[in-house]
């Protein structure tokens, strides 16, 4: 049953998370409706994410606590669709959080964009933007970008002749880093178009977490990340938390670890680049806005 803006209880909270299927998602989607929220759950996979639909079931005691969205975030016709979904539900929604991510995937989207990029970045720029109106008309609400310390290795910023291009690099970790830097400039410059809004948001490095977005890394390279002391999914997810419920509205447009703010790279604090990403992206995506 949909149920208008009009009619639900103003303790009604709402929360949009993609890849909320395993790793920090899932952590992130299960404590969240511990919490109280209204989860809607935007994946690949509807098979893959039932086993968390079911277990926040379980723990609610509601049937409709939980929601499935189908979302490729490779593919913006797809997140156009994932977007429409939600929205024909005409529910509010307090918190979108822009959790899945690939890590050394090789290739290019549906649209052309590098892979990584592409999921990264450019499809969370797009849901974003399709649902700002109601992230806005449901205030105070937040959106919350899972971006990565593995921003600093992108030492020359964006490469912006590369970012139509198929992956350059053999592991993908150059157009990884890439992409990252991308999530934290465009969190902070969507906290200034935000102003006076009620809206906030917050960009994060949920620390090093062994998950599936590693599992396009080649073979031979896991022992090494694995040599790092990987965080759990519970560990890795804190952060995603803090930042969803706790972190202060005045901070919002920041970059945190460990659940307190981190000066990022000069690069992610370049406010020209943080424009000329958000002016391309909104031209790249505006056939599907």
């Amino acid at each position: 049953m949909k149920l208008s803006l009009d009619t639900l209880s103003n303790s009604l909270k709402i929360a949009l998370i993609t890849g909320a299927n395993i790793g920090i998602g899932r952590i992130t989607a299960i404590e969240l409706a511990r919490q109280g929220y209204k989860l809607f759950l935007a994946c690949r996979s509807p098979e893959r994410t039932q086993p968390v639909i079911d277990e926040i079931k379980e723990i609610t005691g509601k049937i409709d606590s939980v929601t499935f969205l189908h979302l490729e975030l490779s593919d913006l016709v797809s997140v156009k669709k994932c977007a429409d979904a939600f929205l024909s539900y005409n529910l509010p929604l307090h918190l979108l959080i822009n959790n899945a991510g690939l890590a050394g995937a090789k290739g290019i989207t549906s649209q052309g964009f590098e892979l990584a990029f592409g999921v990264n970045h450019i499809g969370h720029f797009l849901l974003t933007k399709l649902l700002i109106e109601r992230l806005k008309a449901s205030e105070p609400a937040r959106v919350v970008t899972v971006a990565s310390r593995a921003h600093r290795l992108a030492t020359n910023g964006i490469s912006w002749q590369t970012l139509q291009l198929p992956t350059q690099s053999f592991t993908g970790t150059q157009e990884y880093a890439q992409s990252k830097l991308a999530n934290i400039l465009f969190s902070s410059q969507l906290s200034k178009n935000l102003i006076n809004t009620g809206v906030t948001t917050y960009s994060l490095h949920p620390g090093v977490v062994d998950t599936e977005v590693w599992r396009k890394v080649p073979q031979f390279l896991r022992p090494i990340l694995r040599l790092r002391k990987m965080l759990t999914p519970e560990q890795g997810a804190q952060t995603t938390l803090f930042c969803a419920l706790n972190a202060p509205s005045h901070e919002t447009g920041l970059y945190y670890d460990l659940s307190q703010i981190k000066v990022p790279t000069s690069h992610a604090l370049d406010e020209t680049q943080a424009i000329k990403l958000w002016e391309h992206s909104m031209q790249w995506t505006a056939p599907f806005q």
